[in-house]
């Protein structure tokens, strides 16, 4: 949208009888709270989303009544408003950030227009862990009917097991078939003896794998086996695989176009991808190299079979596989099923939807994808053993893209993971966004503090390879021993910050693990108990509940 065509928006919008669930208008002459930004950008996503618009509007420098154009300085330059989208998308679930921030002049005074994406569907969107809706011209925590509402969005109807009309056994590739006979007998082992002993065809394959549905051919089946010249019954779908090859100055130094059938054209891809060595010391001191491969097999492939499991075909785009010196980046059509990327990662569990399910179910059957879910995970975990940076998403409404690094990035972070192979993945995930100068929540930071993992104050906090080295030393003693009793104050006053208030319950959740080891689990509640009565005379914290079902909020600032 060009300047003409966002004046000749923002008068469209202002004809409008008056504000409702998509479109605000603020006087904001001067400034206007970053908190309430978020709070009204998770509520723009989620509100668009419901009504199926294609965007939402916040209009600042309109008089919300009349609609009169007063103007505003707020963020009165391209560097203030290029900040602002990346701020906004520091907070926001899955760093979704404005499509665009318009500035025009109406009347000779300044208006900004900020054009806000629905939320992907299925995904609530919110704002620093909290997610926010509309009330007709209200802001309002989203409710549980309009959150479960956008969760529950699926596909009605399952494309990839559409059979296709007039396609045939013909259609289909005889390499291809034999590979997937291949992959089968290794994911069913089992099942071998089975297609030896009855002597199964290539029909009986196709449906026992769950290719073909009673003979017929899938969308699925033409995607994985499908020979090229069949690749018309999918049109307008554009069944192909991208790889490019750029140099450390991002120019295009080798480029090849894959298309069907797909089983086959992952692995040519995975050949194209240059599997060079990567050699460093895995622990500070040590004289002796190690040697391992810069990006690990089951990752390429994990990476590339997800984008092909998870591509919306409806979008007409093809999946690419981008190649960097020390990087490799995949992406696909369509919104990040799941919803987040670390919950699918921490909990470690098969999800509950997916956007293609019969091409997902085929694809298990061939050895192409995890069988109980769990790939992604596994992705981190390689990652980790390699002391390298975690796999990144970048989500869009329409577009999720996943880069993975094959070096080392930062020398403490290495340094930690070596000497610390207790820590948990979702430490070592804090830890990802601290080398990588992402932020993190005050709770964040205090348990990462309590861990002596980092140095430095908010935002700028760091790893330290002195800390790093310092850590191994001292972790018998502090399991036993425990902190330093300020650790647990910060901590907890930092999870109040962010939470608002706690009960009894949720402040043993945060504390109980983090006691020593020499006490007694009857200890350690007792020790809960002395720290909450000392703080709440010293005037930190107090009881907002009651004495059965206490509701402790913060006094005061530590």
């Amino acid at each position: 949208m060009n300047d003409t065509e966002a004046l000749a928006e923002l008068d469209r919008l202002l004809q409008s009888p008056g504000e409702h669930e998509v479109l605000e208008f603020k006087t904001a002459s001067e400034e206007f709270d970053f908190d309430k930004l978020g709070k009204y950008f998770s509520a723009f996503c989620n509100e668009a989303n419901l009504a199926r618009e294609k965007r939402a509007w916040l209009v600042l420098g309109v008089e919300p009544k009349k609609h009169a154009i007063v103007g505003t300085q707020y963020k009165n330059s391209w560097q203030k408003l290029r900040k602002l989208k990346k701020d906004i998308g520091d907070k926001i679930t899955d760093r979704i950030t404005f499509m665009s921030i318009h500035e025009v002049y109406k009347d000779g005074k300044r208006v900004l227009l900020f054009d806000v994406p629905p939320a992907p569907r299925g995904v609530p969107v919110a704002y620093d862990g909290h997610y926010y809706g509309r009330d007709h011209e209200s802001l309002v925590p989203l409710n549980p009917e309009k959150y479960e509402r956008i969760r529950s969005q699926l596909i009605q109807e399952d494309w990839s097991a559409t059979l296709v009309p007039g396609a045939t056994f013909l259609d289909l590739d005889p390499a291809a078939i034999e590979k997937a006979k291949i992959e089968f007998r290794k994911k069913f082992p089992d099942r071998a003896e089975e297609m030896d002993r009855d002597n199964w065809s290539d029909l009986t394959f196709l449906n026992k794998a769950k290719l073909t549905s009673k003979g017929n051919i899938t969308r699925a089946a033409l995607i994985l086996l499908g020979s090229p010249e069949a690749e018309h019954f999918l049109s307008p779908a554009d069944v192909k695989i991208r790889w490019k090859l750029k140099n450390e100055r991002e120019e295009d130094v080798d480029h090849a176009v894959l298309g069907m059938p797909l089983i086959l054209a992952v692995d040519t891809v995975f050949n194209k991808i240059r599997h060079l060595k990567y050699r460093y010391m895995r622990e500070p001191g040590s004289i002796f190299p190690e040697e391992v491969d810069k990006y690990e097999p089951f990752t390429i492939r994990e990476a590339l079979n997800n984008c092909i499991a998870h591509q919306d075909y409806t979008i007409s785009g093809r999946i690419n596989v981008i190649e960097l010196p020390d990087q490799l980046v995949f992406t696909n059509r369509g919104s990040f099923i799941p919803g987040s990327v670390e919950r699918t990662v921490l909990e470690n569990a098969p999800e509950e939807k997916y956007r293609n399910t019969f091409l997902a179910a085929a694809m298990v059957q061939v050895n192409m994808v995890e069988t109980a879910g769990g790939g992604i995970r596994k992705m981190f975990l390689f990652q980790r053993d390699r002391l390298f940076p975690m796999p990144e998403y970048t989500i869009g409404p329409d577009r999720v893209e996943v880069s993975v690094t094959g070096k080392v990035l930062d020398l403490a972070f290495a340094a930690i993971l070596a000497r610390n192979r207790d820590l948990t993945l979702e430490e070592i995930i804090l830890l990802d966004k601290v080398q990588k100068h992402k932020p993190l929540t005050e709770v964040e930071v205090a348990h990462l503090r309590v861990r002596q993992l980092i140095e430095g104050r908010m935002p700028n906090v760091y790893l330290s390879l002195d800390v790093a080295q310092k850590i191994q030393r001292k972790a018998d003693y502090t399991k036993n021993r425990g902190l330093d009793k300020k650790w647990y104050v910060e901590l907890l006053c930092a999870a109040l910050i962010q939470h608002k208030h706690m009960n009894r319950v949720e402040i043993n959740d945060l504390l109980l693990e983090k006691l020593p080891d020499s006490l007694d689990a009857r200890k350690k509640v007792n020790k809960v108990t002395n720290l909450l009565t000392e703080l709440r005379k010293k005037n930190l914290i107090r009881n907002a509940g009651t004495r059965n079902e206490p509701r402790w909020v913060l006094c005061k600032p530590l």
